[in-house]
């Protein structure tokens, strides 16, 4: 009985190193770029044992952040000049809620635009609205529409941003002019209206004015119908600006030229002597017409240098009663 109770206890005492040699083999992990591992063998009843093995991991430098490189000198000439262009609002310049600017060529003018609100920038009266071109179609909303009939119609473009921060440029061509502007949000603040004036078309009106006021004007005044004398002859070169008559009242001579003769380069007047020679005389310019405050037997017109046209005006008829010959 004693020899099989001791033959049992070897078992029980050998079955946990018999588990683990069965059930923990030795593994020999794979490394990258790392030396083989080296496993030494375990003694009976005892546990393998595997030697660390030092892994070598590829490694990428890191690369320095670059920054960001400054602007080239024709960008800050850009810059600088857009800023130099750029037309503010003006606390002088609104009528009521509207901004009023002064119409420039090839300014840019600021409007200030805010979430839920719309900025309306009105045209001037019977302008015809071209296109209307925005940096940013995303984030904002433009439109236009029209008030007034006839001459008075006008064409409203209007800006509405979706959010506050926000920045873009706006272009509107007419077949007037072109505007340019620069659009930026606020968070409250938004420009009503803005609209402009246009100094250059007044002046032209003004102009046109004036000279239809001095073509209305009598060349002189107190003329009497029956003093005034026609016996000119005009002779010579047929430019565009030959005279169509002259006439004198018996103390004033008086030279009619072509209605364009105002838009176009006018001649100088010479008088003739009776030797031929020519002499610069005074004269006044009255619309379309020279007046010369005095009589003459032959004067000339001349213009040009290398090919000069030359007309001639000749009087012909007989010294009357008050008429003196120069």
């Amino acid at each position: 009985m004693k020899p099989f109770i001791l033959a049992a206890s070897a078992l029980a005492s050998a079955a946990p190193a018999l588990a683990q040699s069965t059930t923990a083999p030795s593994v020999t992990t794979p490394a990258i770029n790392a030396s083989p591992a080296t496993s030494v063998a375990a003694s009976p009843g005892t546990s393998p044992v595997v030697a660390s093995a030092t892994l070598h991991m590829p490694t990428t430098p890191l690369q320095p952040r670059r920054s960001a490189s400054p602007p080239s000198p024709a960008e800050l000439r850009v810059r600088a000049a857009n800023r130099a262009a750029t037309f503010e609002p003006q606390t002088g310049g609104y009528l009521n809620a509207v901004q009023v600017y002064p119409y420039t060529e090839g300014v840019i003018y600021h409007v200030f635009t805010a979430p839920g609100q719309v900025t309306d920038i009105a045209l001037q009266p019977g302008e015809t609205l071209g296109a209307v071109a925005a940096g940013d179609t995303v984030r904002w909303v433009i439109g236009d529409t029209s008030s007034g009939t006839g001459d008075t119609k006008r064409t409203h473009v209007l800006a509405k941003p979706f959010t506050a921060g926000l920045a873009t440029n706006l272009v509107i061509t007419t077949d007037r002019r072109t505007y340019h502007l620069a659009l930026t949000s606020t968070a409250h603040t938004a420009m009503s209206a803005l609209s402009w004036t246009y100094p250059q078309d007044q002046l032209i009106a003004f102009k046109a004015a004036t000279e239809q006021a001095r073509a209305a004007q009598p060349v002189a005044a107190g003329l009497a119908i029956d003093q005034l004398h026609f016996d000119y002859v005009i002779s010579g070169d047929q430019p565009a600006w030959r005279p169509l008559r002259a006439l004198d009242d018996g103390r004033q001579t008086f030279i009619e030229f072509p209605a364009d003769i105002e838009v176009g380069e006018a001649p100088p007047l010479f008088l003739i002597d009776g030797k031929g020679t020519a002499s610069l005389v005074n004269y006044r310019v009255q619309g379309r017409y020279y007046v010369v405050d005095r009589l003459f037997d032959a004067a000339e017109l001349r213009l040009g240098l290398k090919h000069q046209d030359i007309v001639r005006i000749s009087r012909t008829g007989e010294t009357g009663s008050g008429r003196r010959r120069s």
